[in-house]
């Protein structure tokens, strides 16, 4: 899959942060991921932190596919409500779901604090109401929030145009969320693990996966054989390819970076992540170097030529519309680099994580599909772990394939 179009940010700053050998012989292994991404890169770290052996392996440069198109808003918040969650799966499952968000939230920092400079950054989180209408769903969204111990506080019009400068109904602010360079924090957390003897292998293309009852065989395109007890599929929006029907529908979302902005004309958006009711939504935030990352503008495109033609045009709407909620900012609305890149959506707005019964028990797929799967993903690597040593983990039915 062509994943994404234009220029992402994370990659033009960073560069090729390290090099990575392709497989060239067969290796034996506790656990072989597919997928380095920052999803397979979290769950690894998990692996490797317990005890198992892993191997690594992906068909691009470590953090090419989706992770470099990231715009990597920490969020506990769900694109599915909290409220709308309570009435699909129940209110105890809803509350599960949000406050181990919060909790994915400081597991990141945790990590992130380890390797140091990822530019990982705690935050706030501003959900403002797009329309008059939807002010009653952020009422009960808030209230039931707040009910199971989320920080979280009502801003009326007043109160969220002396907060934000923005002019709107109202909206939610959540003292928890971050931000982080996705595409450093996966090469960083990699070659940690190469370092401690992990094998990490990039320019590796599956071809063929055979599971047996004790074991799993993975073949490469020059005819590497991996032998292992476990694979783990963290192929991004490519792990569907493993299914025998779609879970999730492909779109495409846009983004922007700005040049640095200074920080009086940032004001509150110097610590607080946006985003808003309608949907498609518009959600923004800062870098470490004080510029300014923009995207929406989501639509069902998934012809890459398509999406390829439509990034001027979008970035030019996200602008209007930026510079519209913010017109203090318009005059530093300078983009730097645009892009767009593929994301997929559950029915539910939850991942999936677990056991398919395409495989078997020794097949894990860890797909953290959503708005936050970063977050998505600090969850899924201890629902694998977890998979993979026969324990059980309160979340593995709800974000599992029997849901």
């Amino acid at each position: 899959m062509d994943l994404k179009s234009g220029y992402p940010y994370w990659a033009i700053k960073n560069g090729l942060l390290r090099a990575f050998p392709p497989l060239e012989q067969d290796l034996r292994c506790d656990v072989a991921i597919i997928g380095a991404g920052v999803t397979g890169a979290l769950v690894a770290h998990d692996l490797v932190e317990h005890g198992h052996e892993v191997a690594v392996l992906d068909q691009r440069d470590v953090g090419w596919g989706s992770t470099c198109a990231s715009t990597a808003l920490l969020q506990y918040e769900i694109d599915t409500h909290m409220t709308d969650l309570a009435k699909a799966f129940g209110v105890a499952n809803a509350a599960l779901a949000y406050g181990s968000c919060v909790d994915a939230i400081d597991q990141i920092g945790d990590v992130a604090r380890s390797l140091r400079d990822v530019e990982f950054q705690p935050m706030q989180s501003l959900y403002f109401a797009s329309r008059p209408r939807h002010r009653k769903a952020l009422e009960r969204e808030c209230q039931l929030r707040a009910q199971y111990g989320i920080d979280v506080t009502w801003l009326d019009a007043p109160s969220l145009l002396e907060f934000s400068g923005i002019h709107a109904p109202c909206a939610i602010l959540s003292a928890k969320a971050a931000r982080v360079d996705p595409y450093r924090l996966t090469y960083r957390l990699l070659g940690r693990l190469a370092n401690q003897g992990a094998a990490i292998h990039d320019h590796t293309r599956v071809e063929a996966l055979d599971v047996h009852p004790r074991h799993v065989e993975l073949r490469t395109s020059n005819g590497a054989v991996i032998h292992c007890k476990h694979a783990v599929i963290a192929a991004g929006y490519e792990s569907e390819g493993f299914l025998a029907r779609p879970l999730a529908k492909n779109r495409s979302s846009y983004a922007f970076v700005t040049e640095p902005i200074p920080v009086e004309a940032l004001g509150v958006l110097e610590t607080t992540l946006v985003w808003e009711s309608a949907r498609p939504y518009i959600y923004l935030r800062t870098t470490g170097d004080h510029r300014l990352v923009a995207g929406g503008e989501d639509d069902d495109i998934d012809i890459p030529a398509r999406r390829d033609a439509r990034v001027a045009m979008k970035t030019g709407k996200l602008l209007r519309r930026l510079a519209a909620l913010f017109p203090r900012l318009a005059p530093h609305l300078q983009p730097s680099f645009c892009w767009a890149g593929t994301f997929a959506e559950t029915e539910d707005g939850l991942p999936y994580f677990g056991i398919n019964s395409r495989y078997g028990k020794r097949v894990i797929f860890a797909m953290g599909y959503g708005g936050n799967g970063t977050v998505y993903s600090m969850l899924g690597a201890a629902i694998v772990r977890a998979t993979i040593e026969a324990k059980p983990h309160p979340l593995a039915e709800l974000f599992g394939f029997n849901r």
